[in-house]
C-alpha cells in the first residue's frame, strides 16, 4: 500500500510543530527556574546577595535547570498545550517540582555542595518555581482566551438556575465560547451558595425569586442547570418562569451529559416528560444479558411504539435472532435498517404478515423455533375500536389466542402479553378483548406448563403513536385549542422505555409466571394539567385558545383502574413489580369458546359480536360513565397544577 504525500507532509508538519513546542517549553521552563533560583538567593540574603555565594550559584544552576528539565520531560509537562490546562496539569506539576527538589537535594550531596547551599534556599526555589510556572501557563491561556474569542455583539441575558458542577461547567463555556449569551447571575436554593461567585457570575438568590431576580438583572432567559433535578422541582423552577413570563431552556438529564462534556449545544427546550408528576422509573435489567444471549426472540407488532422500542432492547442483548413479525410494512423496513445500523451482529429476520394468518405464524414457528416471544400487537385506540368491534376481537382476542397457542405447541420458553390498564374492569370493545387476552394468557399456562406465559399490564405510553401527546402537539402546531374530554379526566403515564423495561423485567421475575405483572405507576396524572403544562412550555398562553372540554367518547373511563376491586396485589423481588392475582373466568373450555368466537367473526354482524361481549363483560353497556359538560373553551388557569405535587391536588382539584 503507497503513502500519499499529503500524508507524510502532515506527519512531517505535526511532528515539527510537537519538537517546536516542547524547545518552547524547555526555553521557557529553564528561564523561569533560573529567575526562581535567583529570586530565592535574593529573599534569603534580604536582597544583598553575598559575593561569596555568586560561584555557589552559578555551579548549581546548571545542574538544577537539568533535573527541572528532566523532571518536566517525565511528567509530561513539556508536552502539554498551555491553552487547555487545568487541575491534572497543576497536580504534575507539583509531582514535578518535588520530583526534582528531591533530586536536586541528593545531586548537592553527592557532589559536596549540600553544606554550601542554604537550606533555605532549597525551600524558595520549588514555591517560585512553581508559582512562576502556573502563572505563565494562567497568562497565557487567559490571553488566549480573549484574543481568540469572536467579536462579541449584542448577547443575550441569562439567569442559570443552579450554581453546582454543571453550572459551573456551562457558565465556562459562556464565558469562553458564546457571542450570544451573557451569564448576569445563578439562583440556587442551597442559602451557603448565595452571594458566592462562579467564574465571576454571582449567586442572586434562590429559585422562588426568579421574577424579581430576573426582573432586576433584565435577565432575558433562564437557563436550568439542574440535569438531575427532580421533576417537581423542575416545575417548581417553570412554573417561576411562566409567572416572570420569561423564556427557558434546560440541560438534558445526567445520563446524557458525559462528565465534564457541558457544550451549549446541548442546551434544548423543557419537554413535557420532564415535568412528569413522578421520577421515571428505572429497572436493572443486567439478568437480561444471561437470558436473551443466544435465544431466538420473536416480537409481534414489532413496529410499533412499545415493539420498536423492545427491539433495540433485546437487540442490545446479542440474542442469536430476532423475529420482526408486523404488518405494517414500511416501518418494519425502517425498523430493521436502525437495527442493522446499531445491532449489526444481531441476525434479522424481518417478516411482514399478520398474527391473525394461521399458515404464517406456524411457519415462523416451524422454522425459527422461538424461545422468547414478546405479543404487542394490538388495536389499542379505544373511539375507534368501537366503530370496528370485530376487527378488535380478530385482532386482540383471536390473534392473541393463536400467537399464545402456538407458542406453548412449539415449545417457547416465555410469553410475554402487552396489556393495560383499560382491560381492568373493561368499558371499552378495546379493553374487553385485551381482558379476554389476559384470560387466554393465564388459561394457556395451565394448558402448556412447559411454556411460561405472563401478562404485564400498564397505563398509558407518554408519546406514542396516538397518545395523547403527539395529538396536543399536532392541534399545538394547528393554533389550538388543545381538546380535553373532561375536566376530571385522569390516566396513569409511562415513557416509552419504562414500559420496555417492564415487560423485559417480568420476564424475568420468576412470581410471575402463569400471572399478571404490574409496575408500581405512581398517582394518576390530571389530562388537563397535562395541557396546561404544555401550553407553558410552548409560550402559547391564553392566546392559543387554551383548552376546550368535548366530551368524554363511548367507552371511555374517567379514571383508569391498575387492579379491579376483585383482585389482590403480592410484592415481587423487584421493589417496583408486583403480582395482580385475579379471580378471572379461565372457561374450562377455552378452545371451543375460540372456535365459536371464529365462527361469530365469520357469520356474526357486529351487533351479535358486541353483545358477545356484553355478556361477558357487562361494563361495557352500563351506563356507568360520568355526566360530561358542554364543549366549551378555558383559558389557562394562572397556577400551576400537576399530579398533586403542588398545593391543590387532584382530589381537591375534583373538590372544587
Amino acid at each position: 500500500m503507497s503513502i500519499q504525500p499529503e500524508t507524510v507532509d502532515r506527519v512531517f508538519s505535526k511532528r515539527l510543530i510537537d519538537t517546536n513546542r516542547r524547545a518552547i517549553s524547555f526555553l521557557v521552563y529553564a528561564l523561569l527556574t533560573g529567575a526562581a533560583y535567583a529570586l530565592a538567593f535574593a529573599v534569603r540574603f534580604d536582597l544583598a546577595w553575598p559575593p561569596s555565594y555568586t560561584e555557589t550559584f552559578l555551579r548549581t544552576l546548571p545542574l538544577l535547570i537539568g533535573i527541572r528539565l528532566l523532571a518536566s520531560h517525565l511528567f509530561r509537562l513539556s508536552t502539554g498545550r498551555w491553552r487547555f490546562v487545568g487541575t491534572g496539569d497543576v497536580l504534575r506539576l507539583g509531582a514535578s517540582i518535588a520530583a526534582g527538589s528531591v533530586l536536586f537535594v541528593i545531586c548537592l550531596a553527592i557532589a559536596g555542595l549540600e553544606p554550601r547551599v542554604p537550606r533555605w534556599i532549597l525551600v524558595l526555589e520549588p514555591a517560585l518555581t512553581a508559582l512562576f510556572i502556573a502563572t505563565t501557563w494562567l497568562v497565557y491561556r487567559t490571553g488566549y482566551e480573549q484574543v481568540s474569542r469572536p467579536a462579541r455583539r449584542e448577547r443575550r441575558r441569562v439567569l442559570i438556575a443552579g450554581a453546582g458542577e454543571t453550572a459551573e461547567l456551562l457558565i465556562r463555556q459562556i464565558n469562553r465560547y458564546s457571542v450570544d449569551l451573557l451569564a448576569v447571575g445563578c439562583v440556587d436554593d442551597d442559602p451557603l451558595r448565595w452571594g458566592t461567585t462562579v467564574h465571576g457570575v454571582e449567586v442572586l438568590g434562590a429559585t422562588d425569586d426568579i421574577e424579581k431576580i430576573a426582573r432586576k438583572w433584565r435577565a432575558e432567559e433562564i437557563i436550568i442547570a439542574m440535569p438531575s433535578a427532580e421533576p417537581a422541582r423542575l416545575r417548581r423552577i417553570v412554573q417561576m418562569c411562566s409567572h416572570a413570563d420569561i423564556s427557558f431552556r434546560v440541560l438534558p438529564p445526567i445520563a446524557d451529559v458525559l462528565a465534564g462534556n457541558i457544550t451549549l449545544s446541548q442546551l434544548r427546550e423543557v419537554q413535557i416528560e420532564d415535568l412528569l408528576g413522578r421520577d421515571p422509573v428505572k429497572l436493572e435489567v443486567s439478568e437480561l444479558a444471561e437470558d436473551l444471549a443466544g435465544q431466538c426472540v420473536l416480537i409481534t407488532g414489532a413496529a410499533g411504539s412499545i415493539g420498536s422500542e423492545l427491539a433495540r432492547q433485546v437487540a442490545l442483548h446479542r440474542p442469536a435472532k430476532l423475529i420482526l413479525l408486523d404488518r405494517a410494512e414500511t416501518e418494519v423496513y425502517y425498523l430493521q435498517l436502525d437495527l442493522e445500523a446499531n445491532a449489526p451482529d444481531v441476525p434479522l429476520v424481518p417478516i411482514v404478515g399478520d398474527i391473525c394468518d394461521a399458515g404464517t405464524l406456524n411457519r415462523v414457528f416451524e422454522r425459527y423455533r422461538p424461545d422468547r416471544v414478546f405479543h404487542a400487537a394490538a388495536y389499542k385506540h379505544v373511539p375507534l375500536m368501537e366503530c370496528n368491534v370485530r376487527q378488535a376481537v380478530r385482532n386482540n382476542l383471536l390473534g392473541t389466542w393463536r400467537v399464545a397457542e402456538m407458542a406453548g405447541r412449539h415449545g417457547a420458553g416465555k410469553f410475554v402479553l402487552i396489556s393495560t390498564d383499560k382491560a381492568v374492569r373493561p368499558s371499552s370493545v378495546m379493553g374487553a378483548t385485551k381482558r379476554m387476552a389476559e384470560i387466554i394468557v393465564l388459561h394457556l399456562q395451565k394448558a402448556c406448563p412447559k411454556t411460561a406465559y405472563s401478562a404485564v399490564r400498564f397505563g398509558n405510553v407518554l408519546g406514542s403513536n396516538g397518545s395523547v401527546l403527539p395529538i396536543f402537539k399536532r392541534q399545538l402546531s394547528a393554533g389550538g385549542p388543545l381538546t380535553v374530554t373532561h375536566p376530571d379526566v385522569t390516566r396513569y403515564f409511562m415513557t416509552i422505555p419504562e414500559a420496555v423495561q417492564l415487560v423485559l423485567k417480568s420476564s424475568l421475575v420468576p412470581e410471575v409466571r402463569g400471572s399478571i405483572a404490574m409496575l408500581d405507576m405512581g398517582e394518576p396524572v390530571l389530562i388537563a394539567d397535562l395541557a396546561r403544562n404544555l401550553l407553558r412550555l410552548s409560550g402559547a398562553g391564553t392566546g392559543n385558545g387554551g383548552i376546550r372540554y368535548t366530551g368524554l367518547r363511548k367507552g371511555e373511563k374517567l379514571h383508569e383502574e391498575l387492579v379491579a376491586p376483585d383482585e389482590t396485589t403480592r410484592a415481587t423481588r423487584e421493589p417496583k413489580v408486583c403480582v395482580v392475582a385475579t379471580p378471572a373466568q379461565h372457561f374450562d373450555n377455552l378452545p371451543a369458546l375460540i372456535q365459536e368466537w371464529e365462527s361469530l367473526l365469520d357469520d356474526g354482524s357486529d351487533d351479535e359480536i358486541r353483545g358477545r361481549l356484553v355478556a361477558l363483560f357487562p361494563g361495557l353497556s352500563s351506563g356507568h360513565e360520568p355526566e360530561v359538560p358542554e364543549a366549551r373553551d378555558v383559558p389557562v388557569a394562572p397556577r400551576y397544577i400537576v399530579n398533586g405535587s403542588s398545593a391543590v391536588t387532584v382530589a381537591q382539584r375534583r373538590a372544587q
